[in-house]
């Protein structure tokens, strides 16, 4: 009796002990990033383990300035999911805690999104690891190929085809049109969808140390004389010039030939608009070669939080072949490559475009971000809209080169 009591005991205090060791993991991320992917794999790590992770979501307008406000003021949770293109700046303010040891132990580091990894990485230690990924790609509407003439099943591969496509397209008449694009009034639009063009050929808008504008190179004057030709040949909407970003999605209506858009969107496609029969590719550059823009969110640590070792090991979860698959299956592009053709078995192949642009992708690596591009008053929004539905295409250049290395001048 005594040894059942004494048995009884032991058995309650290790209950107690391992209750009272249990940690809750705070963490933010912005409102609808991710969709219910990333709730998905926070229920199942919840589900099976004692540690927990809490999750409170933020709009993402209010993100960045909610977490500079919480981290000045200590109230900051232990993690968040940040925009990539601000970790850079959170990083050298030394807001984050050094991830540097804990990644590179990753068996899988090097298969990482690289994009992610780049962004997360400030001074060569690493501050942020990739979350949530998103790239952008090229998509055509075979019902409208089918109707021009064109072979519904052949990707284009270079803007002269697009261009040849969208006019084939626009002779069927009323309001169906050959391209679209955001253009005039949304520089984040045009960062995430028309860069690429650049960025296979070679070129960039910064270089590589983010010091000196780049904007003014031949590949950008080929890529700009592409989109104004189709501009002016009418296979574009007049709206586009003006358009905020309001009509991103203007390819699910199903008058759009031919659009680059956000891989969110294939999903958006399938399940909400299946009267749309529609192929995907990478986008090609001026040159033919294939680029896309990484967007998404990376994990990044407050620095001192309490929990880093609950947050290495929910992030140890999220990576497995299970997180990986549980993220796919909601709707999310897999963080691994190594593993990204197994996690998306059995889904749509389209995923696979996606999923293959994450290799290639690329993001501009600044701690101006927000006023060099993002900003509707940026150099590069102006440039934008100059550059494409303007008539002075050298001043435009001229202009948006000088606000680039002004902003990026005056930060040094």
């Amino acid at each position: 009796m005594l040894k059942r009591m004494l048995a009884a005991t032991a058995l309650l205090s290790i209950c107690l002990s391992s209750a009272a060791s249990a940690e809750t993991v705070s963490m933010w991320v912005r409102s609808g990033s991710g969709g219910g992917a990333f709730k998905a794999v926070i229920d199942a790590f919840n589900a099976a383990n004692s540690d927990k992770v809490e999750l409170t979501e933020i709009p993402s307008d209010q993100m960045v300035q909610k977490y500079a406000t919480a981290v000045a003021g200590g109230q900051a949770p232990d993690a968040i999911a940040l925009d990539l293109i601000y970790t850079p700046s959170f990083a050298s303010a030394g807001q984050l805690e050094d991830l540097t040891d804990f990644a590179k132990s990753l068996p899988y580091f090097n298969a990482l999104a690289p994009a992610h990894v780049k962004q997360g990485t400030y001074e060569g230690k690493v501050y942020g690891l990739p979350l949530l990924v998103e790239t952008s790609v090229f998509a055509w509407n075979k019902g409208l190929y089918k109707q021009a003439g064109l072979d519904p099943d052949k990707a284009p591969k270079s803007w002269e085809e697009i261009a040849s496509n969208a006019e084939r397209i626009r002779k069927l008449g009323q309001d169906d049109y050959g391209f679209y694009f955001s253009g005039g009034g949304c520089g984040g639009c045009m960062i995430f969808t028309f860069t690429p063009l650049v960025w296979g050929a070679g070129a960039d808008i910064l270089s590589a140390d983010a010091k000196t504008a780049t904007l003014d190179s031949p590949q950008m004057r080929k890529a700009v004389e592409d989109y104004r030709k189709m501009i002016k040949s009418g296979v574009v909407p007049a709206s586009a010039a003006t358009d905020n970003g309001v009509d991103f999605l203007k390819f699910l209506g199903g008058k759009v030939g031919q659009q680059s858009l956000g891989a969110f969107a294939i999903g958006t496609l399938i399940t909400q608009h299946p009267e749309v029969d529609f192929g995907v590719t990478l986008i090609p550059s001026v040159d033919g070669k294939a680029s896309s823009f990484a967007g998404g969110d990376n994990i990044v640590v407050t620095k001192g939080a309490p929990h880093v070792t609950q947050i290495q090991k929910f992030l140890k979860y999220v990576y497995s072949e299970e997180g990986q698959t549980i993220m796919a299956k909601n709707g999310s592009l897999p963080t691994r490559t190594d593993i990204a053709d197994k996690v998306l078995q059995g889904q749509d192949p389209r995923l696979l475009v996606a999923a293959e642009a994450i290799k290639i992708a690329k993001t501009p690596y600044t701690l101006q971000f927000n006023d060099l591009i993002n900003s509707p008053n940026s150099p590069w929004s102006n440039f934008i809209n100059a550059v494409m539905f303007g008539d002075d295409v050298d001043g435009a250049f001229q202009s948006g080169q000088a606000g680039m290395q002004s902003i990026i001048d005056s930060a040094q």
